[in-house]
This record gives C-alpha cells, structure tokens and sequence, in this order.
C-alpha cells in the first residue's frame, strides 16, 4: 500500500483582508520597494510609486495579524518609525490589520 502526501493551501478570502496604505519619503530616490512578511521579504514583490512631493506609495491587501515590514530605497533597508526589533538584531516596522 502506497502513501501519498498531499499539499494543499491556505487561501486568504479576500474579504478577510484589509487595504493598508505605505507611504516612504525619500525625493531623490530612483527606487522603492516594501518588503516584509506578508511577502516573504522579496526586495522587488511590492514597489511603490512617487508622487510629485518625493513620495512614494502603495497599497496593499493584507490578511489580518502582525506584520512586519521595511522599506528599500535604491537598495538599501530603512526602517523609519514604529520600529521593533527582530531577531537579527536589526529593527522592523510593524503594522496590525485586524
């Protein structure tokens, strides 16, 4: 008798999540990106637009819980506010959607 493993996925409804608005000021940057755990940390999964003031935004659907996240700027890790630290010693930005 042969056992089969079988995978299967959480789907998040997307009634569950919440819009959560990013927002990063940096006028002479030529890129900026989110990255974090609702993205598995890809550095180019979720980039964001400047607006005309050097702003730079996105929005994102987001399953509720705590996530933590930082902005990259032309490749370098920011975190601005609302900061906590993670276990590489280095700090995090978190947001909570409910």
């Amino acid at each position: 008798m042969s056992k089969t493993k079988t995978k299967t996925k959480t789907k998040i409804k997307t009634s569950d999540c919440c819009t959560k608005a990013f927002s990063c000021c940096a006028p002479d940057a030529a890129a900026v990106f989110l990255a974090g755990t609702f993205n598995d940390w890809n550095v180019e999964a979720s980039p964001l637009e400047k607006d005309f003031d050097g702003n730079w935004h996105v929005d994102l659907e987001l399953p509720p819980g705590r996530h933590e996240f930082k902005f990259v700027v032309d490749g370098q890790w920011y975190c601005e506010s609302n900061c906590v630290p993670n276990e590489y010693g280095t700090m995090n930005q978190v947001v909570d959607v409910k």
